[in-house]
């Protein structure tokens, strides 16, 4: 296998994601997500010592369909995941991949200078690291 050095950055996408606020609906989100074609809302800080959160489909999927609650009752901070764990963009993709399996996530913003650079995910290293070969 390859040991070329593969960075965050360079497997991250900025595309994936919209910023919304914790108080929007699930409704709400899911209409901004099918708005931007996307599949992650990452919900802003409330202030400067606060923590971005982050809401994906599949959240959606497991917390509001699967216990049949209502999308226009639940408010997204309701089953945000936060704090997040996050990365840096000049993290290698195998320690990336290493840290995810560790904690048992599967997408992370890749946050710089407490601002959001973009998001990574398995999908995103394995095309990047391997699409090539």
């Amino acid at each position: 296998m390859s040991h070329k050095l593969v960075q965050v950055k360079d497997a991250m996408t900025t595309d994936s994601y919209q910023f919304t606020d914790g108080m929007v609906t699930v409704a709400e989100g899911i209409k901004l997500a099918k708005e931007h074609n996307v599949n992650a809302l990452i919900i802003n800080k409330r202030h400067d010592n606060d923590e971005f959160g982050l809401v994906l489909l599949s959240d959606i999927a497991k917390q509001v369909i699967a216990k049949d609650r209502s999308p226009d009752r639940v408010n997204l901070y309701e089953i945000m995941a936060k704090p997040l764990l996050s990365v840096s963009p000049e993290m290698d993709v195998r320690y990336c991949a290493r840290l995810f399996e560790n904690f048992g996530v599967n997408t992370a913003p890749v946050i710089e200078n407490q601002e959001v650079l973009g998001l990574v995910n398995y999908t995103n290293m394995v095309l990047t690291l391997l699409g090539d070969e």
